[in-house]
């Protein structure tokens, strides 16, 4: 079939295309007709071919939208569903067998190799030049094909256009706290970087009655949302140090938990030495370089873990549709996160999240 799509040729350019070819689904895919899709820092990065992905590629990989045709061996899924399309993987390695399989081993592959798991693309120019697609899913079009296994159904009451950032950033931050953290109530948890995956991580800390719960940036807009969304206290780190607020927002103890999602080195070891003895950072983000700790006054001394936690280790059939109870109760208000912009103002959408203008760019196509 022929579906409108916004094609990366050139690093850094969208071009709109109408006459791009969408193979049919595979007897273990799903077709999905794209209603949104979220921006996303990863989609920022292959756009400027950054993720050692190929060009031509249609990016996208926070999309959603509704089930129009499913292959043979799919019996859950049926034409009309509603669906969030999540992160790939393989689901037969020993990450996936474990329940791990936000770091699959094929996950770097399947997400930006642009192709399947059979190794093929689903997409192509008019001319059958293959398109390389991104996370299995390539929702910045009208129409996706996606495996099974990254297809999550959700409550069809629900606003799609709400649920697309839940495919990946949203799922990250709020699995790093309740899968990765696992606090007990009363725990106190400092958030560093109060973007789309942090603030997700600070609404799920107040939903797991963490206190206090500190929320850490340099702009102050952010700050205002965070404590409306959760947080006990802010920090604007560009006028005092947040390491001692930190230690007074706790009685001197620091943090329990800390989580940053900002990957500056600075940055992280701040969110390093903010902690309790004892205490843990869950780092969910991409290094902007390299580190260097005091290893016995940083970690060894005061018992202090430092942990990678890739997509939350979240299992999207289950966290997915948690966050979406959690929404419908009015306990994670995502939407006050979300600015829509039309599916032929991408370009805009780009630069208000790398500018930090908006913290959740959506991508209105249907």
């Amino acid at each position: 079939m022929k579906i409108t799509a916004q094609v990366t040729r050139n690093p850094g350019k969208f071009e709109l295309s109408n006459d791009i070819v969408l193979d049919d689904p595979q007897e273990d895919e799903v077709l999905v007709k794209v209603v949104a899709s979220g921006v996303c820092h990863t989609d920022a990065v292959a756009l400027e071919q950054q993720a050692g992905n190929s060009l031509p590629q249609i990016l996208g990989h926070e999309g959603c939208g509704i089930v129009e045709a499913v292959g043979s061996k799919v019996t859950d899924l049926k034409k009309g569903d509603h669906v969030v399309m999540a992160y790939p993987f393989c689901g037969s390695c020993v990450r996936c067998r474990n329940g791990l399989p936000g770091s699959c081993e094929r996950g770097i592959e399947l997400s930006f190799g642009g192709h399947m798991l059979d190794g093929t693309t689903r997409l192509h120019d008019a001319d059958g030049t293959d398109i390389g697609n991104l996370f299995g899913q390539s929702s910045f079009a009208t129409y996706s094909v996606c495996n099974r296994r990254n297809t999550v159904k959700v409550d069809p009451d629900v606003d799609l256009s709400v649920l697309a950032p839940l495919g990946c950033g949203i799922s990250t931050g709020a699995a790093t706290v309740i899968n990765g953290m696992r606090p007990k109530p009363g725990d106190s948890v400092a958030v560093f970087g109060t973007g789309a995956v942090g603030m997700a991580g600070l609404m799920a800390a107040k939903i797991c009655g963490c206190g206090p719960i500190v929320a850490v940036d340099v702009v102050e807009s952010r700050l205002e949302l965070a404590r409306e969304l959760g947080a006990t206290h802010v920090i604007n780190s560009k006028n005092e140090d947040p390491i001692e607020a930190i230690m007074a927002a706790t009685d001197g103890k620091g943090a329990d938990f800390s989580m940053d999602t900002a990957g500056i080195p600075e940055v992280i070891l701040q969110a390093t030495r903010c902690l309790a003895c004892g205490g843990t950072l869950e780092f969910p983000a991409v290094a902007r370089g390299p580190v260097e700790f005091d290893m016995n006054a940083d970690i060894m001394f005061p018992s202090r873990t430092i942990r990678g936690i890739v997509q939350g280790e979240a299992v999207s059939e289950f966290m997915i549709p948690k966050l979406v109870a959690f929404y419908k109760a009015g306990l994670f208000p995502v939407d006050k996160l979300i600015e829509y912009y039309d599916f032929d103002n991408i370009e805009q959408a780009f630069a208000d999240s790398a500018s930090g203008a908006v913290i959740k760019p959506v991508i209105k196509i249907a």
